[in-house]
């Protein structure tokens, strides 16, 4: 980062970089708890549904979101997570059954998205606006085609200079998290190599798919604060892990990372 005003207002980590790479649901914005909720209800009503024999009783054990929602739906497209939380209870994940749980997630969190806008963290804003002062490009990325809807209910939108968001993705055929394809087509919107890129995500296929794709520097957020959460992070491709995006920004030039 060039210009003085970024240089002396975020950690040493972020000074290096030239762009940054936002994922949308709990990093910028706390949709992710309502995306968590929409799939609890979806999937447990899918379960409570099944015929008495087709499934044995652990496998029909509510949706847990501290556990299921990170490990197998949390940064996906909607149809890779119905499918990796659906085999991961030996249940059957063919196409029509897929379609028909991820319809019903979608009718869930849209009528809770329009039922109250989601609220931007405000440690987020005040880095994307430091980073925006500085003069530093940034991107946001998301597998969800609701991106662009919950950026601009948080009055986000216009901070950035790219967003590449599930409509773009299904568009271009980009596989989904942890594959790299996401990000890397934001960083190319934004005219940077991934090597002198960051990349923001709170999601293990996030993390993971920053780090596949030779991101200068993965940030991993942690606002849970759960036993193992940050280290999870870590293990999957974080360089760094951070409770709060405000942990990013500098008091003084010389503060340590």
């Amino acid at each position: 980062m060039s210009p003085p005003t970024a240089r002396g207002t975020v950690v040493p980590a972020l000074r290096a970089v030239r762009a940054v790479v936002f994922d949308t649901d709990g990093v910028l914005t706390d949709s992710a708890r309502v995306h968590a909720a929409a799939w609890k209800e979806t999937f447990d009503a899918f379960l409570a549904g099944l015929p008495p024999d087709a499934a044995d009783p652990a496998a029909r054990r509510p949706f847990d979101t501290a556990d299921d929602y990170p490990r197998y739906v949390d940064g996906r497209s909607r149809r890779d997570g119905a499918a990796a939380f659906l085999a991961s209870r030996g249940l059957p994940a063919g196409p029509a059954v897929v379609e028909r749980v991820t319809a019903d997630k979608e009718r869930r969190f849209t009528a809770r998205l329009r039922g109250r806008p989601v609220d931007a963290y405000p440690g987020t804003v005040r880095l994307l606006r430091a980073l925006r002062d500085g003069g530093v490009p940034m991107a946001a990325a998301s597998a969800s085609r609701h991106a662009r809807e919950v950026l601009r209910g948080a009055r986000l939108l216009d901070l950035f200079d790219a967003l590449v968001d599930g409509v773009e993705a299904a568009r271009l055929g980009l596989p989904g998290k942890p594959d790299p394809a996401l990000f890397q087509e934001a960083a190319r919107r934004l005219g940077t190599p991934a090597g002198r890129c960051a990349v923001v995500e709170d999601a293990l296929a996030g993390v993971e798919a920053g780090r596949r794709g030779g991101f200068a520097l993965v940030v991993g957020v942690d606002r849970t604060g759960r036993p193992g959460g940050a280290e999870a992070l870590r293990r999957h491709g974080a360089d760094l892990v951070v409770r709060d995006l405000s942990e990013l920004l500098a008091v003084r030039e010389g503060q340590p990372s």
